[in-house]
């Protein structure tokens, strides 16, 4: 296995502009809202571009689910964007009525999600949103890796019909995945082939695992990576087909432990292959203000973090 090498650093809620430009080109009934963010989530670039199909609702998230779900009911396909936090927990009751539960073509996308978002702390950051939406039937939920992967995922949604959410990020990653590649919703992408222990990461957490690989690698040891970045469906048969081969598995997102990608995996091992699993999320804490980097050691969601889950998973399998 070689080390993964990088050439730029690129924020996914960027990735998201660009596709959401992108997608109103392609589909003249995209239309876009959002709650006085319009920088801060990168929609600028399509209201500029179609002044006549965005809609700056202001500090308003309740009413904006019901304008795209009204939309949405005439054809339109709305995408509706504030901070994960303001666009998932603070409307959670108008997303289950008037989107879930009556299976509306809305697209709710989540900016500045996770513990990444960094200095503006625990009120601002938000790590329960993926379990949140995960909960609600009728929702896809996804979760990219970095500005090429978020892009393509964008434009990918325009296209399904059906309620979704896209969670995406503030600080600068690394952008490692192909430009342009096209994006599958539900089908999980294996980063690199190994025998020893499956290691499924999600949204930022991929990067890091994939350098928990490397690290991994030359200590003797094969780890098979896995982008899980549809949440909701999940591709339990590349998992089923993953463990059965390495026997053991660990799980990395930048979630709460509860209710996230974990879980998820959880469900997948114990009714299918039960084998042993270790958890790299936030267990059970609130976020508090700091640097990206600061944040990600503090709360362990770092490459050594991975190993050592997946050392302690390899263990509990001899």
């Amino acid at each position: 296995m070689q080390e993964l090498k990088y050439t730029e650093t690129k924020d996914t809620r960027s990735g998201f502009g660009e596709g959401l430009l992108e997608a109103g080109k392609q589909y003249e009934n995209v239309v876009a809202l959002c709650a006085d963010l319009t920088g801060s989530v990168k929609m600028d670039s399509f209201a500029k571009a179609f002044p006549e199909r965005f809609f700056q609702v202001g500090i308003a998230e309740a009413n904006m689910i019901g304008m795209a779900a009204g939309m949405a009911i005439t054809g339109k396909i709305p995408f509706v964007g504030s901070f994960a936090n303001f666009c998932t927990s603070r409307v959670l009751d108008q997303i289950r009525m008037a989107v879930a539960y009556s299976n509306t073509n809305v697209k709710i996308c989540g900016s500045h999600a996770g513990i990444t978002l960094g200095e503006d702390g625990a009120t601002h950051q938000v790590m329960e949103d993926l379990g949140m939406m995960k909960a609600l039937p009728n929702m896809v939920v996804i979760n990219p890796c970095d500005f090429n992967q978020t892009k393509a995922a964008t434009i990918a949604i325009a296209k399904y019909k059906g309620p979704v959410y896209l969670r995406f990020g503030r600080p600068k990653v690394p952008n490692f995945t192909p430009a342009n590649h096209e994006f599958k919703i539900g089908k999980a992408l294996i980063m690199n082939e190994g025998n020893d222990v499956s290691i499924f990461a999600t949204g930022h957490m991929v990067y890091h695992a994939l350098q928990a690989a490397y690290i991994l690698y030359q200590k003797g040891i094969s780890a098979e990576v896995i982008n899980i970045h549809t949440i909701k469906p999940l591709d339990e048969e590349r998992i089923i087909k993953s463990i059965r081969k390495t026997r053991c598995a660990v799980t990395a997102e930048e979630h709460l432990m509860n209710g996230g990608l974990g879980d998820s995996i959880a469900q997948v091992i114990v009714r299918n292959f039960p084998c042993p699993q270790e958890y790299v999320a936030v267990n059970d804490r609130f976020g508090e203000s700091g640097t990206p980097s600061e944040l990600l050691k503090a709360y362990r969601l770092t490459a050594e973090d991975v190993v050592d889950a997946a050392l302690k998973a390899i263990a509990r399998k001899a």
